[in-house]
């Protein structure tokens, strides 16, 4: 927790971005692989990965065997791509853009000047961010998210690395899963270990 403001989510437990980071490095892990890597006790990695799955962030698949024996379930990031995309976070991405049609409706000015894609992707963005213990600024003028104070300020410096990989893993997943021209592209360098700012790509033909 910093500042008050614990975080929530995919991220709240650094067993849960372990896992993450290592289905995002690589797909189709199972449950013997991910036990080596992180000395997890195997029931406690299954507990983490529904979690995952509830979430949105993970998916299962039934291995494909050749040989007798019975086929192992591997995990693999959600990455919004066709091969990599979860029903739960298809949903979610559905249903942030009503809730932003609706503001929209309220407020027009609420509207992305990057265009309706992008505007959606913001929608489920921001929506993801807040659901993680965020508190997300979008500049689409300047195509970043300022999500100071960062709720892991206060955790163990050797482990932003990893948790900064994989939140930025995790936006650019909610990002492909929306469709637009919009990709997450780093995690800009702070002088303060509170700040963080993610930088936005616009895609070239959308440029």
């Amino acid at each position: 927790m910093a500042n008050g403001r614990p975080a929530y989510g995919p991220i709240s437990s650094y067993s849960r971005v372990q896992i993450l980071h290592l289905v995002q490095s690589r797909a189709e892990r199972s449950i013997q692989e991910l036990h080596e890597a992180t000395g997890l006790h195997a029931n406690t990695i299954r507990e983490h990965l529904q979690r995952l799955i509830e979430g949105g962030y993970v998916i299962a698949t039934t291995e494909h065997r050749t040989t007798r024996g019975r086929p192992r379930t591997l995990y693999s990031a959600a990455t919004g791509d066709p091969d990599a995309s979860s029903p739960v976070a298809r949903e979610k991405v559905s249903a942030a853009a009503r809730r932003g049609d609706m503001l929209r409706r309220l407020l027009p000015t609420a509207a992305s000047d990057l265009g309706q894609d992008a505007t959606y992707q913001l929608d489920a963005l921001v929506e993801h961010l807040e659901e993680s213990g965020f508190e997300p600024v979008v500049d689409d003028a300047a195509l970043t998210v300022d999500l100071t104070p960062c709720p892991h300020a206060a955790g163990r410096p050797e482990h932003r690395p990893v948790l900064c990989a994989v939140h930025l893993g995790l936006m650019q997943g909610v990002l492909t899963e929306a469709g637009g021209p919009l990709a997450a592209d780093c995690v800009l360098a702070a002088e303060r270990p509170e700040a963080c700012t993610v930088r936005l790509r616009l895609a070239e033909s959308a440029a």
